[in-house]
This record gives C-alpha cells, structure tokens and sequence, in this order.
C-alpha cells in the first residue's frame, strides 16, 4: 500500500518559536507571587467586576461583532472617531494581524532588539522576515531603526514604553521615525503600557495616527485596567488600515463580559488613578531597593523593571531561588537577555515579599 505524505505546514513557520508567557505557579495556586506577566497589581475596577458579572446572564448569544458600543466608549474617552478603531482579543491579535494584512512571504518587518517577543511572532506567522535593530541602553535606536528600512520594508513595530525594557522614547524621536519611514511603510506603535503615564508630553500614537495613513496605534486594557483574563485590545488608525484589519480579524473576537467590563473601566476615572498612582510609588520602591542590593535596574515607564545581575548564571540562579519560594519574575535568555529578570510592580506585600527574598538570595 502506498503511503500519502501529511499535511506540511508553511516552511516559513519551521524556524518560528511559539509564545510563552511568563510561569506563575498556575492560577489557583494559593501562597503564590506573581509578577512575571505584568498584571495589575489592583485588579479591575469594583465597577468592571460588576459589569462582567451582569453580562454572564446573557453569554448565551454571540457578542457584538463589530463592538459597537465599546468603540463609541473609547471615541467619547479619548475623542476619537469611532470608525477609525478596531477591536481585538487583546492588542495581541492586531499585532499578529498586520503581517497577514500588509506583507507577502520575503518582505521584511522592523522591530527593535529587545521588543516585545510577538513582534518577530507576527512576521513568520506570514512569512515575513523580522529584522532586530540594536537598542542604545536598552532603548529604541531611532537613527538605526531608520537605517534598517529597505525596499522589502512593509511594517515598523514600536511599543512605547516598551517591553521587556520599561524605556521610553521622546515624542520628538517618534516624530522623527515616522518623518523617515517611505510612505508605504506601516508604523505600528504599541501603547500597551500607556496608561502607567501620566505626562502631558506623552503621546501613545493618537496624534501620530490621526495624522497619516501609515499609522496604527495600539492599546489594551490587560494592564493597569486590570482586564488581563479578558482579552481587550483596541487599535486607532486611518479607515483603510481598520477595514484590512476588520476583514479578517475573527468575527466575535470581544467577549460580552469582556466589552462590558473595559466600558466600566473606561468609566472609571478614581480606580485608574489609583493604579497608576500605586504602581508609580511601588515602582520606585522596588527601584531603590534593587540598586541598594548592587544590582542594574533599567529606569521604567511602565508596571516592570527590568533588572541586570553579574551574569546569565547568577540570573539563573536567582530566578530559580524565588521560585522554590513561590515567586515568580521573568527570566528572558531566548531574548538575548539572559543576564536579566523582568520583575513586575505587584502590591504592597508582593513587593516586600519580592525585596526580602532577593536580599536573602544575594547576602553573601
């Protein structure tokens, strides 16, 4: 009998390594610190938690589709057209779906060295080819990211502030990006971590994608939103770039609760402000407290910082220490920082929990 070969997957998915997001004990784990994934040390809003809770009651019927309602209620916040926004399960899938919109096998995808991880996903999830700029201290090298651009150029991915760094780049470098980008090239700027800030002079993208054509903003409500478990994403751009990203986004990718809840968080002003005010004061808590024990803590916009140690080993070492004792960072060797453990800003007694326990590892 003759055998038939099996279905082969696109060759260009071969050298692509699948997403793994930061180990946290499992989510029922009780005595468990968990600051590997960047998650509100809050929580939701009260306000959220009781709308999700309301919208349960009718999970029987599909969500909205075009998601309606959130749309208008991120146009009202922010003064936005509600027809130049898309929503997707987290801001993750719009990542993911530019490539597939805008690139053919061979063209190229820019993102600099130490940007987020589904970034270069994105690129051999189509076929595309991602190019890793080097960052100058951790930071987005706008003169490099520029010199990088070549004909097969199609899309530039930018998180500002970005992960797994915490830097940030001036509104007038992001300008200058843009100002050198050819016209045809998608810039992509991900405001994930946007709402950590509270600066006049920091733009997340809104006025960059009002602007032009070739620019798509992105946000999520997954962190200091506290919306994580949901999956709400949103992205901001030229009508054209939405109905690419509306033809084959998935057709309910919002959940009903979902919606629900980032409507309440969205109105709720006092809680965001709480967040953001916590994670601010415990940011430089854990900051002081890290350069005190002789470590590198790059300085950070967002909910993490990102710290360096003496070596790969000692880094390695460190993380598996806080593990056996129930706390879990982020330790990043497949992103060429290996001598590094991202910690995110968790509450008052994770931070503490998170500061004793360092101490004790690294006492000589």
């Amino acid at each position: 009998m003759t055998s038939t070969p099996a279905p082969r997957a696109n060759h260009w998915l071969d050298d692509l390594v699948a997403y793994k997001p930061g180990k946290h004990g499992g989510p029922r784990q009780a005595n468990v610190v968990r600051l590997s994934s960047n998650e509100a040390a809050l929580g939701p809003s009260p306000k959220a938690i009781e709308a999700a809770q309301g919208a349960v009651e009718t999970m029987h019927r599909y969500a909205d589709g075009p998601a309606t309602a959130l749309r208008d209620a991120l146009a009202r916040k922010h003064g936005l057209d509600a027809d130049k926004i898309v929503c997707g399960t987290g801001s993750d899938e719009l990542l993911q779906l530019c490539p597939i919109a805008y690139c053919v096998p061979g063209d190229e995808v820019i993102h600099s060295q130490y940007g987020f991880m589904v970034y270069e996903i994105s690129a051999r999830r189509a076929g595309a080819v991602p190019i890793a700029v080097p960052e100058k201290a951790f930071t987005a090298d706008v003169d490099a990211m520029l010199a990088a651009v070549t004909g097969k150029t199609r899309i530039v991915y930018l998180a500002n502030p970005n992960n797994p760094t915490g830097t940030r780049l001036p509104q007038s470098d992001i300008e200058r990006l843009h100002a050198g980008l050819p016209s045809h090239v998608l810039l992509v700027l991900d405001g994930a971590y946007a709402e950590c800030l509270d600066d006049p002079d920091y733009d997340p993208g809104i006025a960059l994608a009002s602007a032009n054509q070739n620019v798509l903003m992105t946000r999520t409500f997954s962190k200091l939103y506290g919306l994580a478990g949901e999956r709400i994403g949103w992205g901001y751009g030229d009508p054209a770039i939405i109905d690419a990203l509306n033809k084959i986004r998935g057709p309910f990718n919002v959940t009903t609760a979902g919606m629900a809840a980032a409507i309440a968080s969205l109105e709720d002003d006092a809680w965001l402000a709480r967040a953001r005010e916590h994670n601010t004061h415990w940011r430089g808590v854990l900051f002081a407290a890290l350069e005190e024990m002789g470590l590198q803590p790059i300085p950070s916009h967002a909910n993490f910082i990102l710290t360096r140690f003496e070596s790969e080993a000692q880094a390695s070492t460190v993380n598996q220490a806080l593990v056996d004792q129930g706390i879990f960072v982020r330790h990043l060797p497949n992103m060429g920082l290996g001598d590094c453990l991202r910690m995110g800003i968790g509450t008052q007694a994770e931070t503490e929990a998170l500061v004793k326990a360092l101490k004790g590892v690294l006492k000589p």
